[in-house]
């Protein structure tokens, strides 16, 4: 007689990943790097787009740059494929919530919450990896976005240098800001979605081999 059948043993779920315990220095937003020397991180906003990423990541890629890319949710969402690109190239991944609204005008903390960590849900299921960075859209850190963020384990991050690049102002305007406020130390703000970004492609195009021929060398800052 043979013997009864048994259902075969499946492998226990994994546990989800604990956020990370920030101390009190690390749930403050990072506006500035501390390394010595001329270094600096560039950082990019809004994306993923399918026009604009490529060329951000092939102008990166020619200069062995890699940069940090705060992206927003709803796009992720819509081309993972960018994502996994993003992420197999070395650069970094951000939160930038998932629908880049002003958190500080969200009705309650629950919102803020699923804003955040809807996108982060969705950014480790492509790329296998939860981020460990955040960005507020604007800038507009709101005590209730720190105490968000900082309970699901990611880190504030800002920035020095800002050429408004979002308005569109011309390639040549966002080149002589991108120059004039440049620094050792400095976080670079730009955007590859949210509009048409042919003109921060164009100034980057110009103005990234210019910093390194001054010396100048990028990271991306370590949560």
């Amino acid at each position: 007689m043979a013997a009864p059948e048994t259902a075969p043993e499946t492998a226990p779920e994994a546990a989800p990943e604990a956020p990370r315990v920030l101390t009190e220095a690390e749930s403050r937003p990072l506006f500035e790097l501390a390394e010595e020397g001329k270094v600096v991180a560039l950082t990019i906003d809004d994306g993923p787009h399918p026009r604009h990423t490529p060329d951000v990541l092939a102008l990166l890629e020619k200069h062995g740059i890699r940069a940090t890319f705060f992206l927003i949710g709803e796009n992720a969402a819509a081309r993972p494929d960018l994502v996994r690109e993003i992420a197999a190239r070395g650069h970094r991944i951000g939160n930038h919530t998932w629908s880049h609204p002003d958190l500080r005008h969200l009705p309650d903390d629950a919102q803020v919450r699923e804003e955040l960590t809807r996108t982060s849900d969705l950014l480790a299921g492509i790329t296998g990896k939860s981020p460990a960075w955040f960005r507020a859209p604007g800038g507009d850190w709101a005590p209730r976005t720190l105490r968000t963020s900082r309970e699901l384990g990611m880190r504030p991050m800002g920035w020095t240098v800002d050429p408004e690049d979002w308005a569109e102002p011309g390639t040549d305007v966002i080149l002589g800001r991108l120059t004039k406020e440049m620094r050792p130390g400095a976080i670079v703000l730009t955007h590859d979605g949210g509009g048409d970004r042919s003109q921060t492609v164009a100034a980057l195009t110009r103005f990234l081999p210019s910093l390194i021929d001054s010396g100048y060398r990028f990271t991306t800052p370590r949560a």
